[in-house]
């Protein structure tokens, strides 16, 4: 595993004295937001991480190495970076033996993180069940890796572009709780609202480590998807939201865009369709994600 994976001195460091670590991955930096933005967004949640107690460990693959924790140079190398391919658990063996560089995935920085014993990772909001799955079979890799890795997701839920009903269902049939965060409902990315309710309301993180905790304790592999909606002064109303997305789904049909482009296509087009809006409240929930991960992460790692 040592020719494999790398270490930043900062994640050295915070495995050696027994620190919290906060997993972050790197299709955000790649596919999220253009250049320069998400490299400075990158580095502001890093901090942010840092500023509540935990040490952030940014996944890629770099340089035919499995990169946890990226230094400074590292992060403006790859937030540069053209022909970064989206990376998930089927690329990762292709990407390490070609030495290309690769944008890991929820799917694949769980994995990842889950080596590295990383109990906590935080994105933007998973993947799942996508419109018109009887057709397609489209469903994330995200789903069968909930079920195995024993890592706790903090998002704001399910993409918009998702059939957020069949998501949560093949997450029951997976046996992944999904917890709300002083919510009782299933949020959806760019809104904090949607027609699904979660299992469990939590409204206090040291009570949420502790589900964790008896989790794994109890040999109950796999992950709990902690739904932190986004914060309220960035939210946008929902039925705009599903119009818009109903709009940009029938143009990527339109377009033969579909697997793992549609995802990136999709963040592009809303984005132009809402002036740039949709930005904004992408890096605010990214952010409001990385608080409640140090925050879930040092009450973890304390008890």
């Amino acid at each position: 595993m040592r020719r494999y994976v790398s270490y930043s001195e900062e994640v050295k460091e915070a495995m050696k004295y027994g620190k919290p670590l906060v997993a972050l991955e790197s299709t955000i930096i790649t596919y999220g937001m253009p250049y320069p933005e998400n490299v400075k967004a990158a580095r502001e949640v890093q901090q942010i991480v840092r500023d509540h107690g935990a040490v952030p460990a940014t996944i890629a693959i770099m340089d035919g190495k499995i990169k946890i924790g990226l230094t400074d140079e590292e992060l403006e190398r790859f937030g540069d970076s053209k022909g970064v391919i989206k990376a998930s658990r089927r690329d990762i063996s292709y990407l390490i033996a070609t030495k290309k560089p690769g944008a890991t995935t929820v799917a694949a920085s769980m994995f990842f993180a889950d080596l590295a014993r990383i109990r906590v990772f935080t994105t933007g909001a998973i993947g799942g069940v996508h419109r018109g799955v009887e057709q397609t079979m489209d469903i994330s890799a995200d789903l069968e890796e909930f079920a195995r890795t024993s890592v706790a997701v903090v998002c704001s839920g399910a993409k918009s572009i998702l059939d957020l009903g069949k998501t949560l269902e093949y997450l029951e049939t997976k046996g992944v709780p999904v917890i709300g965060y002083q919510t009782d409902i299933f949020p959806a990315f760019y809104t904090r609202n949607s027609a699904h309710p979660v299992d469990y309301r939590v409204d206090e993180i040291d009570m949420m480590a502790e589900m964790l905790r008896v989790k794994w304790n109890l040999g109950l592999e796999g992950s709990a998807i902690i739904a932190n909606p986004i914060p309220e002064e960035y939210a946008m109303d929902q039925e705009y939201m599903d119009g818009l997305v109903s709009d940009a789904l029938k143009e990527a049909e339109e377009m033969g865009i579909s697997g793992k482009n549609l995802t990136p296509h999709m963040l592009k087009r809303v984005q132009e369709m809402t002036g740039g809006k949709s930005l904004e409240a992408n890096i605010a929930l990214i952010k409001s994600n990385a608080e409640l991960a140090a925050k879930l992460a040092v009450s973890f790692n304390g008890n």
